[in-house]
């Protein structure tokens, strides 16, 4: 608890005259002065917050209408997050699991406990600049999507940059929930901490569409990016730049979409990744028999990307542009292949090395190794698919070559399961020489 109630009550009164539905410059100034005011008492002296300051920063994200004032209210609510984490793990001796800290009472930008639920239904409908349950972070996402689907910043309003800080800061606030529960749970194999994450009762609540959300979050993201590149294109053209951006009325606001659009691409792919995580974790918890009916039946994330790249190809080249993520690329990359390729044998006249399927880079490229298994594969897969799946796995490779080297990780660790990096560069380019052979 802070110190005194007493510097609460001041900061809020810095707010009496700033009503939600009041935007006028004297009320932006006392939101602006009301920041201020809990940076320097909470970050600077470090004070933590109370669960009304931090509610009252989340507001003015919310309902703010000048790009300086959401900006600030963002930064101001990671800055206190970073500070003061409502989830975190506590020190702990060389021999000991880590152990699981969750400061109780303690705000959240979400609302899924049922009797604080009960507690919003019963004052009336939602707020528009309270907490968010489940339908409400839906509703944002589904307002995110038109923009995305628009593609076109001469329509964009303050609201559309407000919605992409708010979808950044609540994924923020999954991640810091998330990744300490997770990583308890790796040490201690104990589902209950990860029942509980903000996450999975999120993704479990039976009150939306759980499949539907997943395909707009693949959605926003390939479409955000799309209005992001755009943006860029015209920026290094300063005649098209001008000229566009001289019909919108805030050309500040469409300059800060190409930022926004970009940062927002990135949180959905780190919604994304942590979602697989938990995907994974959940099915350890299957096996060990540590969940039971009323955690529910979720399809796995991964198999709703390969549909949805597999059955919309011009979502395939977006989304492997954007999603950049080495490790989880690779492994979508690999997943799709291993739909349409067999398993075939390692073994040839120039290796005696051991066998790898496709469920490896090494074995998907020795598919790859003759005409007649090319042939095979472009009847189910296009040459253009497959060009674009080999030259993304190639890439996600690298990079984790690159992390793999820059981490101290001994190579000699994957000797006798994986191909050296010179091997597969050899067979990347034989891959690409064999598909030039069957489709000129």
């Amino acid at each position: 608890m802070m110190k005194s109630a007493g510097i609460e009550e001041n900061l809020l009164a810095i707010l009496d005259s700033a009503s939600d539905s009041k935007h006028t410059p004297d009320a932006n100034d006392d939101r602006l002065a009301f920041l201020e005011a809990v940076r320097s008492a909470c970050i600077v002296n470090e004070n933590p917050p109370t669960s009304k300051m931090c509610e009252a920063v989340f507001q003015i994200l919310r309902v703010g209408k000048s790009l300086e004032l959401i900006t600030e209210s963002f930064r101001l609510l990671n800055e206190l997050d970073k500070r003061f984490p409502h989830v975190y793990l506590s020190e702990k001796e060389a021999s000991e699991s880590s152990h699981l800290v969750v400061v109780e009472g303690d705000w959240s930008p979400f609302l899924f406990n049922l009797e604080n639920a009960s507690r919003e239904r019963g004052a009336g409908c939602r707020s528009i600049s309270g907490p968010l349950d489940s339908l409400g972070f839906l509703q944002l996402m589904q307002e995110l999507g038109e923009v995305a689907n628009e593609g076109n910043i001469q329509a964009l309003e303050i609201k559309s940059l407000r919605n992409m800080l708010v979808l950044q800061y609540l994924i923020n606030a999954l991640e810091g929930d998330f990744l300490p529960r997770n990583r308890v749970y790796e040490e201690t194999m104990n589902w209950t901490h990860l029942r509980e994450s903000l996450l999975n009762l999120l993704l479990s609540t039976r009150k939306i569409n759980y499949k539907g959300l997943m395909k707009d979050c693949l959605t926003i993201m390939c479409g955000l990016f799309d209005v992001s590149a755009g943006i860029s294109e015209d920026l290094e053209s300063p005649d098209n730049a001008a000229a566009k951006l001289s019909h919108n009325d805030n050309t500040a606001s469409a300059l800060a979409l190409f930022e926004l659009g970009n940062n927002a691409c990135f949180a959905l792919q780190k919604l994304l990744i942590m979602i697989m995580d938990l995907d994974m974790s959940r099915k350890k918890a299957d096996m060990q028999g540590s969940t039971t009916r009323a955690d529910g039946v979720r399809t796995p994330l991964m198999e709703i990307i390969l549909d949805e790249i597999t059955y919309d190809t011009d979502m395939l080249s977006p989304f492997l542009k954007v999603f950049n993520e080495p490790k989880w690329k690779l492994e979508i990359i690999l997943q799709y292949f291993s739909k349409y390729t067999t398993r075939l044998s390692t073994r040839t006249r120039r290796s005696n090395g051991p066998t790898e399927d496709a469920t490896t880079f090494s074995g998907v490229l020795n598919c790859f190794s003759n005409v007649t298994s090319i042939r095979s594969i472009t009847k189910k897969i296009s040459a253009d698919v497959v060009q674009v799946l080999l030259a993304h796995a190639f890439q996600a490779h690298l990079s984790l070559s690159c992390q793999q080297d820059a981490d101290g990780i001994a190579a000699s660790k994957d000797e006798g399961r994986s191909s050296s990096l010179a091997e597969i560069c050899e067979n990347i380019i034989s891959a690409f020489s064999n598909l030039r052979r069957t489709d000129a």
